[in-house]
Formats: structure tokens, sequence, C-alpha cells
């Protein structure tokens, strides 16, 4: 058994505590608080790190070594609950009503909480400094783009920086790692169709927003069907639509609300110039006006080819060549970790969580969704090794 290993399981019971007690506390983007305390009283109880807090508001960034000279690698993980009523039944289940970890950034603080612990005491043996960045905001709110801006990747400089993300599809004891684009480009449009307001039993009277909206949601569909690569990934989804308040009354207007997503920056600003030309002379057509607004939201998270390699090969070596998966596709799910990955090169590596034997697992977003314990220890060994190995790296993952 490794060095790093006996140190992960002497803990262990300790780690799994910490992420229940996050699970039972959860908070929305901006309003970690208490998982930020957490997180503080944890990194101080090493004695070896240098702490910064309030860094993006809630954010939380650790340096361990920051005297040394060597390249310096970043561990990212996220904090942020989201706003779903939890309904696994478990004893540790959210205390706070309407939020819930649905998406295993529990356990995300809980590994990287485990890796600086495990390596504080292995810091004499570090050639380079390490870097924990526990970053607010994930889900929506942007918080890796504020990270960054407030200077995260810098003092020390941050050669290549690495995340991971729970898996639901994959099983305890496995991590994937896809290299190039990984998760997607996440837009959102909103599009007010104005008509004129009319009696439903005098339509000719009117011009139908409603109708137009309909025509509108179904020509968008040919979008990625005519106007995509074929062997390219984009998604065009209108999740919401409301208009009207009665049935015999045709409103003014109706809107619309969709996403826009992509693997490559080319496809995703092909699809905000289709939304756009579609909605409005779709409308047109119909004799009513389409006002489009587009949000810009995550870039596409592309993972370093070469560091994707090396964290494949530092993966086989520690967990085995048959615990590494590296044809799971690509996600159209967002990620913030994005923002790392245009500054540094940056790998984000899924971590199986699936039980094993199990034959499927709440998916990601699900109110029955909760973070498996036993992916911890995978989690934690991999940060430490990579943390551990980062210096000896090939030439070709440098920079």
């Amino acid at each position: 058994m490794s060095v790093i290993q006996r140190h992960i399981d002497s803990i262990l019971p300790e780690l799994v505590a910490l992420r229940r007690d996050l699970h039972s506390h959860p908070e929305l983007g901006f309003e970690e608080t208490r998982t930020a305390t957490r997180v503080v009283e944890v990194l101080r109880e090493t004695g070896r790190l240098s702490i910064r807090t309030g860094v993006a508001k809630t954010g939380v960034v650790a340096v361990l070594n920051g005297d040394k000279s060597a390249p310096c690698l970043a561990l990212r993980a996220d904090m942020d609950a989201l706003p779903i009523v939890e309904q696994t039944g478990l004893g540790y289940a959210s205390r706070s009503p309407g939020r819930m970890h649905a998406c295993g950034h529990d356990g995300h603080t809980t590994c990287l909480l485990g890796a600086a612990r495990v390596l504080a005491r292995m810091a004499d043996e570090l050639p380079g400094p390490v870097k924990f960045i526990f970053q607010p905001a994930e889900e929506n709110g942007g918080g890796g783009r504020q990270m960054v801006e407030a200077g995260v990747l810098e003092d020390p400089p941050v050669e290549a920086a690495i995340a991971l993300h729970a898996w639901p599809t994959q099983p305890v004891g496995t991590i994937a790692v896809r290299s190039g684009p990984a998760m997607a480009s996440t837009d959102t449009c909103r599009i007010r169709v104005e008509g004129r307001g009319a009696h439903g039993a005098y339509p000719h009277r009117g011009i139908d927003p409603i109708l137009a909206a309909s025509h509108i949601v179904v020509a968008l569909q040919s979008i990625v069907a005519r106007n995509v690569d074929p062997i390219d990934h984009a998604v065009v989804t209108v999740g919401s639509i409301h208009g009207g308040t009665v049935c015999n009354i045709i409103p003014t207007e109706c809107t619309l609300e969709a996403t826009l997503r992509a693997h490559n920056a080319r496809t995703r600003e092909g699809l905000r110039e289709s939304v756009r030309r579609i909605a409005e002379n779709t409308a047109r057509a119909l004799g009513a006006t389409a006002h489009v607004e587009m949000e810009e939201g995550y870039p596409v998270t592309v993972n370093d080819p070469a560091l994707s390699r090396w964290v494949v090969d530092v993966g086989r070596e520690v967990l085995g060549p048959d615990r590494v998966v590296t044809d799971e596709p690509p996600s159209m799910g967002g990620e913030d970790f994005a923002y790392y990955g245009q500054k540094v090169p940056a790998v984000m590596f899924r971590l199986g969580v699936r039980p094993p034997g199990a034959d499927s697992y709440p998916g990601l977003h699900n109110p029955m969704f909760d973070f498996n314990d036993d992916a911890l220890a995978v989690g934690v060994r991999m940060f430490c090794e990579l943390a551990v190995r980062f210096s000896r790296r090939p030439p070709a993952t440098a920079g």
C-alpha cells in the first residue's frame, strides 16, 4: 500500500462525516458562507497552508509550499448547491428547504479537502507549490470566471489546473477522461414575440403571438437538423413558453426561453445567428415581431490533450489500466471550469459514483442524487498522485 493511500485511509471516516455535514447544509451560489467556514477550519488544522478567504465573495484559496519555485498545479472544487427539493430520505438529507447538493459539489469539496490534508503531511516531499481552489457559484453564477478575474491563477503562477466531477454513469473505482471538448457552452436565449391583442372570437382583428411563437419553436428545431454539421454536437431546447391569461383572449405578446449548447466556438456562434434569424423572420411572416435577447453563458470546457494523456497515464498506474475510461462521450452539460482552461492547460476528469453492480444511479440535478462516499478515496487519491507527480510529467504536457 502506498504512503498516500495509508494517509487517505487514516482520515477517510472524517472525510465521510465532513461530506455528509456539507450535504446537510447546502448553500446556493455566492451564499456559501457556512461551507467556506468549514473549508477554512479543515485547512487551518493542517498548519502548513497559506489561506485566502473572501475570493469572489465566498471563495477560498490555499497554497502549499508557495515559496518553492517548481511548477505550480491548481486543484479546483466547486462548493455551491442547487435550488432543488431533496427526495433521498437520507438521515443526512438537506436541512435547508428547497436547496440540495444534487450535483456532487459536497463530494468535490471533500475530495479537495482530503487532498489538502494528505499533501500537507507530505509537504517536504513535494517539489513545487500546490494551489487548492474552493470556488463558489458554479451553477449558473459564473464563479469560475470571477475567481480567475480575482487572480487565483497567479501568485504563484499556475501552470495547469485539474478538477473532478462526480459521474453517475461510471462505477465507483473508475475515472473517465475526455480529451478535447468535454462539456458544452451554455448560452440562453429569450424571445419576446409581439402581436396585437384581440378577442378570441375575432382572431382576424389581432395578430396572434402564441401562434407565431409556436411556429418559432418548431422552426428552431431545424437549426441542429439542417444548419449544424451532422458530426458536430449542438442542442437548441426551448424550455419555457408563456403567453396569455384566459382562453378567449388573444394576448399582446408571448415569450420563449431556450438554451443553446455547442462544443466549439464556430458552432456556438452559428446557433446564435440562426436562432435570431429564424425567430425574427418567422414572426415577421405571420405579422408579428420577435425581439431576441442573447445571454452569454459558459464557454466550451476543453480538456487539454497533452495534459489529458498524462492524467490517463497516472490514473492507469494508480487505479489500474481497466479503471480509466477514455471513450466516454462529451457532455452537453456546461461547466465554468472552462474559464480556467482559457488561461492555462486544464483537465476535468469524471469520477465514477455508481455503486458496483448497479445498472443505474440517479443522475446529476436529480432530487434523488447523492454523492457516493465510496468514491471519496478515489478522488482524493487522484488529486494527490497528480500533485506529487506534476513536476515529473512529460515535457509535452508542460506549459
